[in-house]
Order: structure tokens, then sequence, then C-alpha cells
């Protein structure tokens, strides 16, 4: 059974998205992809997603919003992915990746994260769907 993640996608003051680039073995590619990770035991989805954002970037955020939480699978009804806006992100640190992780954070004005949508270059569903709730919601 897949577990529950969450899926953050950053916004810095200045207005531009924190993406992380990496290698994804189910795709066999670098992909595009938003910060994201499985819950712990009895973890909350939004402190999964605060723990992730800056464990994956050193970015912490300000403001966070729900976008949903979403069962990944409906016919198996497994995998829950939550996923959260976060407003202000600032650095604080420096990545704390686990000795499996490579991965380069990018910053994209909102025009450049469209274009990598639309390429093709964000690979993953959950991100796919986060970053359109929260383009979505940045309207608001």
């Amino acid at each position: 059974m897949l577990p529950s993640f969450s899926v953050v996608v950053p916004v810095t003051t200045d207005g531009r998205f924190v993406m992380i680039r990496e290698y994804k073995p189910g795709v066999e590619r670098v992909s595009l992809n938003t910060p994201a990770g499985g819950l712990a035991p009895g973890e909350a989805p939004l402190d999964g997603a605060r723990r992730e954002l800056l464990e994956e970037t050193g970015y912490t955020a300000e403001r966070w919003q729900a976008l949903g939480s979403f069962v990944v699978d409906g016919n198996a009804g497994c995998g829950r992915a939550n996923l959260f806006l976060a407003r202000n992100a600032v650095l604080v640190a420096a990545p704390k990746l686990d000795e499996t992780e490579e991965i380069e954070v990018v910053l994209l004005d909102e025009p450049a994260l469209r274009a990598a949508v639309a390429a093709g270059e964000v690979t993953m569903l959950p991100a796919a769907a986060a970053i359109g709730l929260a383009l979505l919601a940045l309207r608001d």
C-alpha cells in the first residue's frame, strides 16, 4: 500500500516558485518536482509538508493553505496526497538531504513554471495537481 504523503508548492516573497529537479526512478529521468515526501507515523500532513520543504530546499514559509487531500488510486484506496500552498517562502538553511537524494533547487517565475508543466518537465501527477491548484489559489 502506498503511504500518505504531503506535497508543497512554495512561493517566495517576490513571487517565484521553489521547485526541485531530481531523478525519479518511476519515470526513469530527471523531473521538475515540488518538495514532497511521505508522512512519518502519526505525523500531521501540514507538519510533514513543513518538514519536507525545509529538508529538501532549506526554505520555510510564513503562510500555509491546504489545497486538498486526494486518494491517488481510487480503486485500491491507497496513497493519500495532501497538497499545500506555502506563501512567503524564505531560505533559512541549506537542504538536509538523505544519502539517496540528489536534488537541485530551482526558482521559477510563473511563466517559466507554466512552460515547464506544458513541456512535460513535471512528470508526477501529485506535483502537477498541486501546481494547478496553487495557481488557482493564487488568483484569489
